[in-house]
């Protein structure tokens, strides 16, 4: 059985569509309608350890995603996983671990990535860089304001569809032979967030305006709506500056070598998820 932490999320999801049977870890069961019908919803939740022996037991894998910025819900993972005699872990990472000087971001990450390691259990490591599916984080904006905020102006960057890294997870959990690889995965065409804003616009057949991030708190806005507590926005801002300085964008082709195929398009992206932005 391979259980699916995350399940919910912008990976997760796509993943549980691909794999077929499988055990799907949430915290809130009124999000888990969208799941597939292949899909065993299990109500758990890494904050509380005291939770995790049911969702683990019988599980031979795990596709772990551990939100927020500490070690905690990695440790607590970790440990069911061991008790349950889960086989092989698959692990959501970030590119960020890449950074030399290693940027807060990417601490947190190898942080973790750490954890795993030394657990004994074998394991892969996913480190995509941005998601195209970000670009929702706009939707305010846009509604409010027709316009898009921009944090980084010249810094480009290759955004990766969550669906190409759910089928390179899926890759991983069910083939031998990636235990131990470190997967750094984006899309293939680089983008500024002005050029992200001109394909959203013709599939959403409007003009959007790109406005400038003015302060460090509309910045941080762009990314996280809502906010973001302390630590977590001096890390968003630590990676704009860093993006901004990018001028050309990492680029690799890990999704082509695994997957034999090119990974999808921002283009495509937006035309299948324009709905999202309408409604």
């Amino acid at each position: 059985m391979l259980l699916i932490t995350g399940a919910t999320g912008n990976v997760g999801r796509e993943l549980a569509a691909i794999v077929g049977p499988c055990r799907a870890l949430v915290r809130d069961p009124a999000r888990a309608a969208a799941l597939p019908r292949t899909a065993e919803v299990v109500v758990a939740d890494l904050d509380r350890p005291g939770t995790l022996p049911a969702a683990f037991a019988g599980a031979s894998a795990l596709f772990l995603v551990t939100p927020g910025i500490g070690r905690q819900h990695t440790e607590h993972a970790v440990a069911a996983a061991r008790a349950a005699g889960v086989g092989r872990i698959v692990h959501l990472s970030s590119f960020n671990v890449l950074g030399d000087p290693m940027p807060a971001m990417g601490r947190w990450h190898h942080e973790r990535e750490e954890l795993i390691r030394g657990c004994g259990i074998p394991a892969t490591f996913l480190r995509p860089g941005g998601f195209m599916t970000n670009a929702l984080d706009w939707r305010g904006t846009i509604r409010d304001e027709g316009c898009v905020l921009d944090p980084t102006g010249p810094g480009r960057y290759a955004p990766i569809d969550p669906a190409d890294i759910a089928a390179v997870a899926a890759l991983a959990l069910t083939e031998d032979g990636h235990a131990g690889a470190e997967y750094v995965l984006t899309g293939e065409e680089t983008f500024t967030v002005a050029e992200q804003v001109r394909v959203l616009g013709a599939a959403l057949g409007r003009d959007l305006a790109v406005r400038t991030a003015a302060t460090p708190a509309e910045a941080v806005r762009a990314r996280f709506p809502n906010g973001a507590p302390p630590a977590l926005a001096e890390a968003i801002l630590e990676g704009f500056t860093l993006m901004r300085a990018d001028t050309q964008g990492l680029r690799t082709d890990t999704v082509r070598r695994l997957l034999g195929r090119a990974p999808g398009t921002f283009a495509d992206w937006c035309e299948r998820n324009a709905y999202r932005f309408r409604n």
